[in-house]
């Protein structure tokens, strides 16, 4: 976690004067999620010396076996980022209301590492409990088409998961949180404070991106979970 906070530490201090003019356009409307900014490059990923721990992190083995153990597979490592949500006063907008990802795999499992601490003013990750298509939530909330995505309210919501079953990911800086975000689940809804986070997938083999420049290499020794997680 310190090599982590280390690098990423660098990356927003290297990026501040980008950071605050992008924090400027919080509560414009737009195409994009103006409340949120991506510190990693978009398009394919070249993992380097410089920001290999970006990779690093997602191999190590707690975090693998968990994913490992929940697909029931060897994973691979899909994607890596950093992002700053900004505060803001808007309306909950595109991903700050409830959603589930596409359903490319049956599972999409998701890491969300707090590099700030995270409160109810933060917009905290939140999941629908029971939500996921193997859950015991078997109807469908009513939901609007938001940019070409269907989100759906609190008030929605709570007409088919009670509010006293929504989970929410507070905690502080270092706080880990894992989710299988086929099922309903939001974030960002930062009113009071910004909120940094380190966030990495992990997909079936079949599941195919172009958000790595493969094969991915990092330093140091690795078991078999990691070199197949960095595997084509």
């Amino acid at each position: 976690m310190g090599e982590l906070r280390e690098y990423t530490g660098q990356l927003f201090a290297s990026r501040s004067r980008e950071i605050e003019e992008a924090r400027r356009g919080a509560n414009e409307e737009g195409p994009g999620k103006s409340y949120l900014m991506s510190l990693v490059p978009t398009g394919p990923l070249r993992v380097t010396p410089e920001n290999e721990v970006l990779a690093r992190f997602a191999l190590q083995e707690p975090l693998l076996a968990v994913a490992n153990a929940y697909y029931g597979l060897y994973v691979r490592l899909r994607t890596v980022d950093v992002w700053q949500t900004f505060a803001s006063t808007r309306r909950a907008r595109d991903s700050q209301l409830w959603h589930r990802d596409p359903a490319n795999d049956e599972h999409l499992l998701k890491v969300f590492v707090y590099l700030s601490d995270v409160d109810d003013g933060a917009g905290p990750f939140m999941y629908a409990a029971g939500t996921h298509p193997q859950g015991d939530v078997k109807t469908a909330p009513r939901s609007h088409r938001v940019k070409g995505a269907d989100r759906t309210t609190d008030e929605e919501m709570a007409e088919v998961v009670p509010p006293d079953r929504w989970i929410k990911g507070v905690g502080p800086a270092g706080t880990i949180v894992m989710a299988d975000t086929r099922g309903f689940h939001k974030g960002g809804e930062a009113r009071e404070r910004d909120r940094a986070l380190y966030y990495c997938m992990y997909r079936t083999p079949a599941f195919q991106t172009k958000r790595f420049i493969r094969p991915i290499s990092v330093s140091g020794p690795m078991g078999k979970e990691q070199r197949v997680a960095v595997s084509p």
